[in-house]
């Protein structure tokens, strides 16, 4: 336990500061209040093993886990869909943190889980331990899935809204820390599961996850302090985005006004260039043609078998792809090309180039004008 308290320290610090700057940042979003929430629950828990390791017990299990998935589960849906409001139903994520809270107290001159080598001594808190380790287990995962279906189902929406990759828009930093996140608390299971078959570790499993909550508590912290309110109108289009599947069907598009919006949207993305904007939007576009932005999504994705990313990028390799076969560009390098195309960012234009010519720009070139870079 020696070793651990510095780190205890250090995350409560972190944990602490880190909460009170996004409690404070402006503009104040729900996402900014639950992400400074989380944080300082994790400072809370930090707290409370501090105090536990002098031996004065303060609960009989951890409870505080459980606001952890809610928590980020919320983040994440009030991150995409700003425009939500909290209210009592959201509370209902924290039931089970308000039962094992109070049971927790209840029990609290009977600590359950101190040590693990009796966890199946068949005693009357038996049940109880069972039922608080399934529920434990149950929350982390449930939660852990719902964070990352969002995150998903927000990336695979906004190829319908944006021409470009972002990391704030995306949320691949926060994908990656719940993943992670998870996979921490799994490896606490497996050698919580040990050490009740077994003598087969030789420390209390139960204090290695602070290690891992300090590494993460400053990951949430770093990013969602960085994390701009660039949702406002992105999760707006978003929001009304995820309700025009229903309007497909009733809005009333006939097949040739259908072929005909397409046919505008396609004269003036290749006369106007409109691709060559880093920044272009649905929106955007919907302004400049004048056609509805749920028209533009309907007809390109049952027209022409295409999302709006998909659509504006290839427009943008095909750019790339002529420049590389015009001798004054024979001294750019090839990112200076692609981004003079439209793209902004190397790996989205990597990507993208290589599943529509098979080879990567730089093959690509030398392969066609012979120039290296």
């Amino acid at each position: 336990m020696e070793y651990i308290t510095p780190l205890l320290y250090i995350g409560i610090s972190q944990s602490f500061f880190a909460g009170i700057v996004i409690a404070t940042k402006k503009p104040m979003t729900i996402a900014d209040r639950l992400m400074s929430a989380l944080l300082f629950m994790i400072c809370l828990e930090m707290i409370f093993a501090l105090i536990n390791s002098t031996g004065l017990n303060m609960y009989s299990f951890p409870f505080i886990t459980f606001t952890y998935g809610p928590l980020q589960y919320l983040y994440v849906l009030f991150l995409t869909q700003p425009h939500r409001k909290f209210n009592w139903f959201s509370l209902l994520h924290f039931i089970p943190f308000a039962v094992f809270f109070t049971v927790s107290v209840i029990f609290r001159a009977q600590p359950m889980v101190r040590d693990l080598r009796i966890f199946m001594v068949p005693d009357k808190l038996f049940s109880l331990r069972i039922v608080y380790s399934l529920s434990f287990f149950l929350s982390i995962t449930i939660y852990s899935i719902l964070t990352f279906y969002n995150i998903w189902k927000h990336q695979k929406n906004l190829k319908n809204l944006v021409s470009y990759s972002s990391g704030v828009m995306t949320l691949n930093w926060l994908k990656f820390l719940s993943i992670g996140f998870y996979i921490s608390y799994f490896i606490l299971f497996i050698l919580g599961g040990l050490s009740i078959i077994g003598n087969y570790i030789p420390f209390d499993p139960y204090f290695i996850i602070f290690g891992f909550i300090t590494i993460f508590s400053f990951g949430f912290s770093f990013y969602s302090i960085r994390q701009p309110v660039i949702f406002g109108q992105a999760a707006l289009e978003y929001s009304e985005e995820r309700k025009e599947p229903e309007r497909y069907s009733r809005s009333g598009l006939k097949d040739d006004q259908a072929t005909n919006i397409l046919k505008s949207l396609i004269e003036v993305v290749e006369k106007e260039k409109v691709y060559l904007d880093r920044d272009l939007t649905i929106q955007n576009l919907s302004m400049r043609t004048g056609i509805p932005r749920h028209h533009i999504t309907q007809v390109l994705n049952e027209k022409h078998g295409r999302n709006f990313f998909t659509f504006i990028n290839e427009y943008r390799v095909n750019e790339v792809l002529m420049r590389f076969t015009d001798p004054k560009y024979n001294n750019y390098t090839i990112l200076a090309i692609a981004f003079d195309s439209g793209f902004n960012s190397k790996t989205t234009f990597n990507s993208i180039f290589k599943a529509m010519t098979g080879k990567t720009p730089s093959q690509y070139r030398v392969e066609k004008t012979g120039i290296e870079q």
